[in-house]
């Protein structure tokens, strides 16, 4: 029965290497949309005073973040109209450019979701691992009994309690991804709902300078 333990073991160090993960990807994501958020505050102080599409020029130069990214690739699109003046309408310039707009804006959402699977699967599959690793070591316990003879409470509750740990390390693993997991959820729906607002004023603007990007 030698090897029930090396199992039990090594589900706490796999346990023990998921929980680095989840901070390491949970730290990692908070320090982006930290960075994000603060990238698109900045963008917008320039962008709510543009009175025309040629006025965000000199504010792209510089400009960083997700909003910035949609920007930019409304004034790629806008300036690809341009060249096809003579064979694209009003309407579709205007269908065109939320196309362009929209696609930009699910390329940042998927981005923003990279990472969020593992929380979700490490919150889901951390109890059952550490179960896993519980009842091993329970196996093991009610063999070393039945060898000693014993049924004790001294002889039963040392192994049992060890073996427990594995469940409540595996319980201990699984809630921080949880909340994490929510958390980050919740962040991306506030700025995809942000990144559709923006969209909306971009193609506000577009349509009030004309489709004319310079």
């Amino acid at each position: 029965m030698d090897a029930v333990p090396d199992i039990v073991d090594a589900v706490l160090y796999f346990l023990g290497f998921l929980s680095i993960l989840i901070w390491t990807v949970g730290i990692a994501k908070a320090i982006v949309f930290y960075r994000g958020a603060g990238d698109d505050r900045h963008f917008m102080q320039g962008f709510t005073v543009a009175m025309d599409v040629r006025d965000l020029q000199s504010l792209m130069s510089s400009a960083q973040g997700r909003l910035a990214r949609i920007c930019r690739a409304g004034i790629q699109e806008l300036a690809a109209l341009h060249r096809m003046t003579a064979i694209v309408d009003g309407d579709d310039k205007r269908e065109l450019l939320l196309h362009a707009l929209k696609q930009q804006a699910h390329e940042e959402q998927a981005r923003m979701e990279n990472g969020l699977g593992i929380l979700a699967s490490v919150g889901s599959t951390a109890p059952f691992i550490g179960l896993f690793g519980t009842v091993w070591g329970i196996m093991n316990a009610l063999t070393s009994i039945s060898e000693a003879g014993s049924a004790g409470l001294d002889v039963v509750a040392g192994p049992i309690g060890e073996a427990l740990i594995a469940t409540a390390i595996g319980i201990a693993t699984a809630i921080p991804a949880v909340l994490a997991y929510n958390y980050f959820v919740r962040k991306v729906r506030l700025t995809v709902a942000g990144m559709d607002n923006f969209s909306s004023s971009f193609h506000l603007l577009a349509v009030k300078s004309g489709f004319k990007h310079d």
